[in-house]
């Protein structure tokens, strides 16, 4: 979003703007936060907002009538922000933090992110934040800057991707000692508190519906498409799919709109929603399953194979299909660090609990990584299964997406589907923990040519440093850290 000439008039001036102006002076064009402010005219507060690396929304709260700044000028704030460890604190990787000064780069809001937040108590607005320098050049450390360099190679495919973001996640009861023994809460309905799994139950979703109903309204009213809800495989965990969309950067925009959505209704309901990987150590991980397929510049699903193909038959995915799949093999090790970026998210890498530990796909499989869902041709596409909850939304989409494009432009074989149960074994190439994972990440030699080798450095220094500085600790004193 540009800056609007002019500054915004102050807020009880602003809504008295009249649409049509008097004498012969054209009518004056109004921000969007001025149109936003005639719709919600009792606003109190913004809430400018970005989501850091290992997705903590960090920002700026201003009163409403100081909020026309954000949207004149942008908002002035450290590039390292988006550099810091889980816990907040400058790690200066790669040199950026104390080093180099920790300059300041400029925050500006992201068109169509201006929305209300309907579980405050006071009457807010948020938007989100992209950072760009002074000249206006995108902020290269910006996650989402990132994905845009990766979806921007796809033009010269003529193909332009459609992601859809799947989010599991836990109510827990907040009533526990440091993240020592967490437990689900008692629900909202009969306040029992379960202790069984019953994936799929409609009677867990029943017991929090009130919770649920009040996430998907509130997504609703900031523009984020919710669909199927269902049980997970513990108590208290849940996922909400999010529609599909062929803007890959709106489609994470609205996945991290997602995450604070859930985590602030929770808050309301004296709740906690967290996102953590595998927060039992006994317990189903959360994961973030990622759809993805490719429109060609007819409208056409290029990733569909011959119309009349049954399904799981070689004809029914078409070559693109395939060499998706097989870039995103190629890539899988490389890209462990992104998809599982904390200690914890390692925990969750069990086999025989449907979560892939070997870079594998097949047909309507839940234990393979790369998964063909059971569809009519117009929706093939692929289901990424080896992220979890915890991953950052742009990056993740910008490793798959670079993936893809790999094996698409080099025609990287898929291999054979795997049948049965394919994750009983964990393969021996993939990274199970973080510093095999960064390793393979800072040293690969396909994914930094799309995302950046100097924006892998500085994501694996800072998370090395990160992992280096929890294993210092007493792991009985730093739990909560995981």
């Amino acid at each position: 979003m540009q800056p609007a000439r002019g500054r915004i008039k102050p807020r009880n001036l602003c809504l008295m703007i009249a649409t049509g102006a008097t004498g012969s002076a054209p009518p004056t064009p109004i921000t969007p936060l001025e149109a936003f402010l005639r719709r919600h005219p009792d606003t109190r507060y913004l809430d400018a907002i970005l989501c850091d690396l290992s997705c903590v929304m960090r920002g700026k709260r201003y009163p409403i009538a100081m909020a026309d700044k954000v949207f004149t000028g942008g908002m002035m704030l450290p590039g390292s922000s988006f550099l810091l460890a889980v816990t907040g604190d400058s790690l200066d990787p790669e040199g950026m933090g104390f080093s180099d000064g920790d300059p300041d780069e400029v925050a500006m809001p992201i068109d169509g992110t201006l929305v209300p937040v309907p579980w405050n108590r006071h009457p807010t607005a948020q938007v989100m934040l992209t950072l760009q320098s002074p000249d206006g050049e995108p902020y290269y450390f910006d996650p989402r800057n990132v994905l845009a360099r990766v979806v921007e190679s796809f033009r010269e495919l003529n193909l332009r991707p459609v992601v859809a973001f799947e989010l599991e996640f836990y109510l827990l009861d907040p009533a526990h000692d440091n993240g020592r023994c967490l437990r689900p809460p008692a629900s909202g309905a009969r306040g029992q508190r379960s202790d069984a799994t019953q994936v799929y139950s409609i009677d867990q979703v029943e017991d929090f519906s009130h919770y649920l109903h009040e996430v998907t309204e509130a997504c609703a009213q900031q523009g984020v498409t919710c669909g199927a809800i269902s049980a997970e495989y513990a108590p208290g965990q849940f996922e909400i799919n999010l529609h599909h969309s062929d803007n890959p950067l709106a489609a994470a925009d609205q996945c991290v709109m997602f995450r604070r959505v859930v985590r602030g209704v929770a808050r309301k309901h004296e709740l906690q929603g967290t996102f953590m990987a595998k927060p039992h150590t006994a317990g189903a991980g959360s994961g973030l399953h990622l759809h993805i397929s490719l429109r060609n510049e007819h409208g056409e699903n290029a990733f569909a194979g011959e119309p009349e193909a049954g399904f799981a038959t070689p004809a029914c995915a078409s070559p693109l299909l395939l060499h998706a799949i097989g870039g995103l093999r190629e890539t899988m090790a490389e890209a462990m660090a992104i998809f599982a970026p904390n200690i914890n998210s390692h925990r969750r890498f069990v086999p025989n609990s449907y979560v892939p530990v070997r870079p594998n796909w097949g047909y309507e499989n839940r234990s393979v990584a790369l998964r063909v869902p059971k569809s009519p041709g117009h929706a093939r596409r692929i289901e990424h299964r080896v992220s979890g909850a915890d991953a950052n939304p742009y990056l993740t989409l910008a490793a798959l997406l670079a993936g893809i494009h790999h094996g698409i432009t080099n025609r990287i074989d898929a291999g054979q589907p795997a049948r049965g149960n394919a994750g009983q074994t964990p393969h021996p190439e993939l990274p199970f923990d973080p510093p095999s994972a960064l390793e393979k990440c800072r040293h690969g030699k396909i994914l930094p040519a799309y995302l950046g080798r100097r924006y892998l450095n500085a994501y694996c220094s800072c998370k090395l440093s990160e992992y280096h500085a929890f294993v210092k600790h007493d792991q009985a004193e730093a739990g909560w850290y995981l």
